[in-house]
């Protein structure tokens, strides 16, 4: 179990992903995206392996929900800055986390 405090060290934000880019390096099946957290936080990358229920074109100015305070990480020659988080099914399929509705890019989830 985790405290409330150790809850809100976890900076989850929205952000709406700008680019989408084939990963073909990854050793498994993934896409690179730019994704805008809004003035505060600007624009961050990540590698994202949701390509078995999304095509880029499904991608494109969609928003989600991401992780931005985790320290950086290297995968390849592609440095992930955020983790787009989703709800993964028993075939490892993930289905990305979103609000119903458009808002602020960088709103806090809480």
């Amino acid at each position: 179990m985790i405290n409330w405090n150790d809850f809100e060290k976890v900076e989850m934000r929205i952000g709406t992903i700008l680019e989408v880019h084939d990963f073909p390096e990854a050793l498994k099946p993934a896409y690179q995206l730019r994704i805008d957290f809004g003035p505060v936080i600007g624009i961050l990358k990540s590698s994202a392996q949701i390509t078995q229920r999304y095509t880029k074109e499904d991608l494109v100015d969609r928003q989600i929900m991401a992780v931005v305070n985790f320290p950086k990480k290297q995968i390849g020659r592609f440095m992930s800055e955020c983790l787009v988080m989703g709800a993964v099914g028993e075939a490892g399929d993930i289905v990305l986390l979103a609000p119903d509705f458009k808002v602020e890019n960088g709103l806090r989830i809480g």
